[in-house]
């Protein structure tokens, strides 16, 4: 991985708590953001059942169009700039469609859609810490629960309120605080799991907190009240927020713990050896899927990738289908078969292994020997001989 001197562009996110006014002007925002997003999906997608494409400005003429209209006047009433980002990001939306990285755009809910909207530098002023959105005459009430770095302007702010009725900001500004760290010669492989959540290649096992478990009870409790109340009253709106703040105080717990375990991870390590998992294929197992959706798999995944290339450290993946478990760290045999219960076994060569701190060396090893062979963080699941670049080449070991 290059190691580069470009400063880091990092969002900070916040709280605020935002007047009357300014959460009812935000709540119309939020609406007409998802009612130009739909429009000028619609239109797209009208137009290529007609083998015919449009692009960011023609909906962005479009938009214009449709403000010109009685029925959509109110679209006048907020800022223009969330609405010319939403087409953006549509756009983007449709990037990724068309290199086949993401399926196609989906409408947005009302009801299960994400409230936000996207600021850039002409939406908003921010001085003296003071940040003032367009059509709004205060500055928001935030919670700077940490500075922001010295010297630093957001060049967007991304404002949005969660299903449990939180206000949150997001500033994105360049942070020149993050420096590749000095490099070292560690390495580490890491292998997810269940009964603990990592298990690292010198023997370290971290425990799995079960967010989720913890307030198992508490949340069934919750929601067997809500599905008591009546649909449309005020009492299940009461209820649905009850819910919704015992997963974001789950989802909160998850984070935190996560951010500090890839911090560590990439401090410590110049190297970091994971698996190439399918988690969105294993959570289909319905006995396991709410214990690998609560152990999170993916997103500490894409934390450890982030903060790798922040700091100039090395990710690489191993093949899913490298068998790192059946195989033995210190003689290289494979066994044939080793059901998930098992959890100690001992090689015909009189090792005696941990399955997890198995796997984990094994991981360590053989992704060494991809990152000499060149092999990046996602390996190729076809090569024209047919096999991955980690089944290309076997680890080496003494007998």
């Amino acid at each position: 991985m290059s190691v580069t001197t470009a400063c880091v562009k990092r969002a900070f996110k916040y709280r605020f708590h935002p007047t009357d006014a300014q959460a009812a002007e935000l709540s119309r925002t939020f609406g007409c953001v998802r009612k130009a997003y739909n429009l000028a999906l619609a239109a797209r997608t009208e137009a290529w059942t007609r083998q015919e494409r449009v692009n960011y400005n023609q909906t962005s003429a479009l938009l214009t169009a449709w403000k010109k209209t009685e029925e959509l006047a109110y679209l006048n009433e907020v800022s223009s700039v969330p609405l010319q980002q939403c087409l953006r990001h549509l756009q983007m939306a449709f990037t990724g469609f068309f290199g086949k990285r993401a399926k196609y755009p989906r409408f947005k809910s009302k009801k299960k859609s994400r409230k936000s909207a996207e600021y850039t530098t002409s939406g908003f002023r921010y001085r003296n810490g003071r940040l003032t959105l367009a059509k709004m005459t205060q500055p928001l009430d935030i919670v700077w629960s940490r500075p922001l770095p010295k010297g630093a302007q957001p060049s967007t702010a991304t404002v949005s309120q969660d299903a449990a009725g939180r206000w949150f900001v997001s500033l994105l500004c360049e942070d020149s605080t993050v420096r590749p760290l000095p490099a070292t010669d560690t390495a580490v492989g890491i292998d997810v799991g269940l009964d603990h959540l990592l298990t690292l290649s010198t023997g370290e096992k971290i425990t799995n907190p079960r967010h989720e478990r913890r307030d198992r009870a508490r949340l069934a409790r919750a929601q067997r009240e809500l599905s008591r109340k009546a649909k449309g009253s005020a009492n299940r709106e009461k209820a649905r927020r009850k819910v919704a703040r015992i997963h974001a105080r789950i989802a909160d717990r998850r984070r935190d713990v996560l951010h500090k375990l890839t911090t560590r991870l990439v401090r410590e390590n110049q190297t970091l050896v994971i698996e190439d998992l399918a988690v969105r294929n294993m959570v289909r197992n319905r006995n396991l899927a709410r214990a690998i959706s609560d152990a999170a798999w993916s997103q500490f995944r894409g934390m450890l990738e982030y903060r790798a290339a922040w700091y100039g450290r090395d990710v690489v993946a191993v093949d899913r289908f490298f068998p790192s478990s059946r195989l033995c760290s210190h003689c290289g045999a494979l066994r044939d078969r080793l059901p998930l219960q098992v959890r100690t076994w001992t090689c015909d060569c009189g090792a005696t292994h941990d399955r997890d701190v198995n796997a984990a060396q094994n991981l360590l090893a053989v992704g060494l020997t991809v990152s000499a062979c060149g092999a990046g963080v996602r390996p190729r699941r076809r090569t024209p001989g047919g096999q991955s670049a980690v089944k290309q080449e076997t680890p080496r070991r003494e007998p």
